[in-house]
Parts: C-alpha cells; structure tokens; sequence
C-alpha cells in the first residue's frame, strides 16, 4: 500500500531505495554493516545467544518450586518454542546473509516484522502473544552483549559502510547522534528520515554536506515505514512516499538524473576564480569534521579551510580523550593536505548534541544538564579543563609548523573568558618553548554564535585578529528556540530582522577595525544568502565542500552593488520588518529592484 509522510525538507534532491530502520524504538542495539567474510561469525553468535536463552529458560523451567501455578511452566515452553521457531531464526538469518546486517541488528529488523504482523491480528488472544517475542529477542540481545564482539569498535548505535547490495538504501531513523554522523558520512545510504529534528539539527547539517536527500521532523515515519519498503525521499518538498506506484517511480527517476545532471555541470567551476560579476574577490573556505575531510576540500576547490571541528576527534572513543600527539598527527594532516592554504582550527565544541560518553569516577566527563545547550559547552568546557585545553593548544600550535595555521575560539560571551583563552595560549607556548618544539604564529578568532557577542563586539575585536559568525547557533540563541526541535522549526528564521541585523552589525564593525570576518554557519552555503551577505560586505564564506560549486555560480552571478544601498537603508528603516520583506523581494525578482 502506498502512502505519504511529511517533515520538513533540509536537503534538496531525490532519493530512492530500501528502507534500512534503526534504532527500533523497542530495543536499542548496536546497528552496522558487517564484511562477507564475517557473515558465517554474526549467524555463529545468533545461534549462541539462542542457545544461551535455551539453556537460561530451560534451567528457570527445571527450578520451578513444586507450587509454583502452572502457567508459568507453560510461558516457559511458549518462549522456548519461539526460541526455535523458522519464522524468527531463519528470516534473521536473511537478514545478515542478504543485507550483511550485524547479529543485533538482523534480529531487531526481524521483530519489528513479526510485531507488525501481531498488531494485525483479529484475535485478542494471538495479538497479545506480540509480548511473548519481545521479550524471547530482548533475551537473545542481552545474551549477545555478554558475549564476545564481532569486531565492530564504532560503538553503540553506529553505522559501518560495507557492502550491502547493490540496491540503493535510504535510512529511516527517530534521530541520528553526531557521532554516528561520523559513520554515515562513510556509509552506502543514499538519503535519510528522520523522526524529529529541524532545518539547523546536525543530522539536516550532515545530509546537506553529504549532498544527499534528506527530511527530518518527520515524527512517525521510523513506525508507519517497514523494513524495506521501497521510499521516496523528496527533499525539495519534505515528502517521503512508500511503495510508490509505477508512474510516481518513474517521475521520481526522471528528476533524480535530472539533479545529476546539474551537479555535473557545476563540477566544471572547480578552477573558476570565485570573483562577483563587478570583480569583488570572495573567499570560499570549507568546514570539515576529520582530516580525511580535507581531501574533499581541495577536491571542490576551496582556498582553504575555513572550520575544522575538531570535536568529532573526541567522539566514539569510549570515553578516551585522544592525546597531544593524536590531535597534533590530525591537525598536522589536514595543514599538509591543504598545501599552503589556511586551515583554521576551532578548539572542542563539546556540550548540547555533540556529548562526550560519560566516563568513570574521577575521570573527566561531561555532565548533561536540564538544558545543555545553555551549560557547560564549547569554550565554557575548555576552560573548565585547563589541562585538556592546554593539550589541544599545544598540538595545534606543533602543526603551525607545517603550514598557515588560524585558531577559532568558540562561544565566547565575556571578555574574562576571551582573557583565560588568551593566558591558556601563552602557557601553552611558552610549554613548547621548553620542550623544544616547533610552532610558527597563529591568528586567533573569536566565534560569534551568542548574542551577547555580537553586542560587545568592539572589545572582542581588540583582542582577536578576525571572527567568525555561526549563523545556527546565533540564531538559536537570539531566536531563544532548540534548533534541533521540530515543533519550533517554523519559528527557525534567518530572514528574521533580529538575525539580520546582528550578521550585518558584526560584518561592517570587523571591517571597519580592519579584521577579518566570515559566516561559517548554515547561510554561508545556503544559497538564497549569497548576494545579500556579499551586499552586506562579507568577503569570506565557509561551507561544506559539497556546497562550494553551487554558492560560487551564485558569486558569479552577483554584484555586490547592487543590494547595498537596500541593505543600508534596511537598517536605518522604522519599519525594519519591511525592509527585510523588500530586501528578500529584491533578491527574487533581481530585474525589478533597484540598487
């Protein structure tokens, strides 16, 4: 039967495949592709852990007190039936050796099926046996995870690319963690949905830098798709249609080679000098997650990078922070892969989505507060572990050694916190100075992501050689909604006047001190933003690499005259509500408007 679910669209294109489900709201088990040559192990390890309930529910059958009513022993046998029941064994079996679906997986996936097939159930009686496999697979699963690993070292809930078949995949997930992101960006999916979620949650963030499809805050699409329904994925109008029809298909195909076509095209841009149509020079940079990153980056042609996050190096590791020489080897990594280009390093943005595991007593750990997105984060963090930062401090000094190194401080809204970074750095220098360690100097910048930043600007640019806007978290805070929540994300505005005003205000006062200034957040490759921001004065873009090509046919297509005055009276307007409205008309209908 076919059918629609809506969300909202943060990746434009169209995607078309199977439909991979994790993270089953009933159990949540580890989810990764496993090699061929590990399929016989995964079906040795389901055959253990229903063995192992075999033998667990056999013994709690045999101890039975003489009293006992017995109903019990008849549960026991029923659970023990379905334990060797084909339907539940064989299918999982399936599931591994066709899709190459680790243990865990194979047999959630399985009893997301059969619990379908219960609730479809006339009878009362029948239906209600639906609790009796739970509670079998539940058993299985806690017996594989007292059991050896297979190997997999990502962590739980995460994604390993492998291969998988040749039929397209689509994931349909309630959410994706940041740290699984690491391992969806290397995976075989070919879009995703996700139940909640907003236009600026990381995992709309990821699928945007994939260049994938994608709709999120799509709130029961993980529940009404099935394991391998064929899916749709719309995400130019946030639609996602299973089991489509024939003709819908086919429409679908023809706009999917249609989109291919255009990213061909674009490609052809990659050595074209990012120059406006009136020759102002715009700097495209690109934001990377991991060292590997960079190899995109010089592949889309960007004139450096303009956000290393450097957080993701944190992540999936068990609790184990990583050590001054891992940090310095990945730093230095990305300095020479980008082969003289800049390469500007932000220091750990760890807190709201992107925690840290918790770690054992008297270890360092990051607590989660009632609203971590207004706790201890980012810089906030950083400085509440001296140690640590000093360590990473030291390391992304060592790689200025081997190129043109730039440090990016994020969340700062007090000048004591601009004042701690500032001493942190000098110990950490002078530290290299005594150990005989090399390092060359580096520009040091101020993220402008709170409101109170950008007011108190001035001071901030006393202190630092350039800033960087973070347009998602800037409009977060001043907006005072959760970016990642879906029943706010209409309220999620970067057309607000509010937003605009404030990346305006924080452009002309850096250029007027004669500091460098770019948007590193979400507009910058977005776009419907690139004549107004280059309007506004901004010279410097930082976006995914994906991104690049698009944002540079827009830069040739501008003139950074033309939106100028409109943007200077905007501002001076009483009515700054229409002169945002006329701002945004000016931009659609160019041959209308006037300089």
């Amino acid at each position: 039967m076919s059918f629609q679910v809506f969300g909202l669209p943060v990746s434009r294109g169209v995607a078309i495949g199977r439909a991979v489900l994790v993270s089953s709201s009933r159990v949540d088990v580890d989810h990764y592709f496993v090699a061929e040559t590990q399929v016989e192990s995964e079906i040795a390890r389901l055959r253990d852990s229903r063995d192992d309930v075999a033998a667990e529910l056999s013994g709690l059958q045999r101890d039975l007190p003489a009293d006992a009513p017995s109903e019990l022993s008849a549960l026991l046998d029923v659970h023990l039936m379905l334990l060797h029941d084909e339907v539940l064994i064989s299918a999982t079996k399936q599931w591994i050796n066709e899709r190459h679906y680790n243990a865990e997986w194979a047999l959630s996936a399985q009893l997301e099926v059969l619990a379908r097939q219960f609730d479809e159930m006339e009878d009362d009686y029948l239906r209600e046996r639906k609790a009796d496999v739970e509670q079998v697979v539940e058993r299985m699963l806690r017996a594989m995870s007292r059991g050896a690993s297979s190997g997999c070292a990502e962590g739980d809930g995460s994604i390993r690319a492998a291969a998988a078949g040749a039929e397209p995949l689509v994931l349909v997930a309630n959410d994706i963690a940041p740290a699984d992101m690491l391992h969806f960006k290397r995976s075989v999916f070919t879009g995703f949905v996700t139940d909640v979620g907003g236009k600026t949650s990381h995992t709309a963030i990821v699928a945007r830098s994939l260049d994938i499809p994608a709709v999120v805050g799509a709130r029961e699409g993980s529940r009404v798709i099935r394991q391998d329904d064929l899916v749709v994925i719309d995400g130019d109008a946030g639609l996602v249609i299973v089991n489509p029809s024939d003709i819908v298909l086919e429409e679908y195909r023809f706009r999917q080679r249609q989109s291919e076509l255009e990213r061909e095209k674009l490609t052809r841009l990659r050595h074209t000098p990012a120059v406006t149509m009136d020759g102002e020079r715009i700097e495209l940079l690109a934001n990377i997650e991991l060292p590997t990153d960079a190899k995109a980056a010089v592949a889309a042609g960007a004139a450096g990078v303009g956000l290393f996050r450097t957080e993701f190096l944190f992540m999936n590791r068990a609790g184990e922070l990583p050590t001054e020489d891992e940090q310095f080897e990945a730093y230095r990594a990305v300095v020479v892969a980008m082969n003289g280009a800049p390469v500007t390093i932000r220091t750990v943005d760890i807190g709201a989505d992107k925690p840290l595991e918790r770690m054992s007593a008297g270890e360092l750990r990051h607590e989660h507060g009632l609203n971590p997105a207004l706790g201890l984060r980012a810089v906030r963090w950083s400085l509440s572990e001296p140690a640590m930062f000093r360590q990473q401090l030291r390391a992304i000094l060592r790689a200025s050694a081997f190129g043109k190194v730039r440090l990016l401080i994020p969340m700062l809204t007090h000048v004591s916190e601009a004042t701690q970074v500032l001493e942190a750095l000098e110990r950490a220098r002078q530290q290299l100075i005594d150990a005989g360690k090399p390092f060359s100097a580096v520009d040091i910048g101020a993220m402008v992501e709170v409101p109170a930043a950008a007011l108190v600007l001035p001071s901030l640019l006393r202190m630092f050689d350039f800033v960087s806007i973070g347009t998602n978290d800037l409009i977060q805070y001043t907006l005072a909604l959760d970016r990642g929540d879906e029943s706010v994300a209409h309220l999620y505005d970067p057309w607000h006047p509010a937003i605009l005003k404030l990346v305006e205000g924080v452009i002309s006062q850096a250029r007027a001190a004669g500091k460098g200034v770019s948007v590193c957040g979400e507009m910058a490759g977005d776009p419907a933003f690139t004549e107004v921001l280059i309007a506004m004065g901004l010279r410097s873009f930082s976006m995914h690499p994906s991104q690049i090509a698009s944002i540079k046919q827009n830069v040739l297509r501008t003139d950074s005259r033309r939106l100028a005055a409109l943007v200077c009276a905007t501002f001076k307007a009483d009515d700054i509500w229409g002169g945002c409205e006329a701002l945004r008309n000016a931009l659609a209908h160019p041959a209308t408007s006037s300089p």
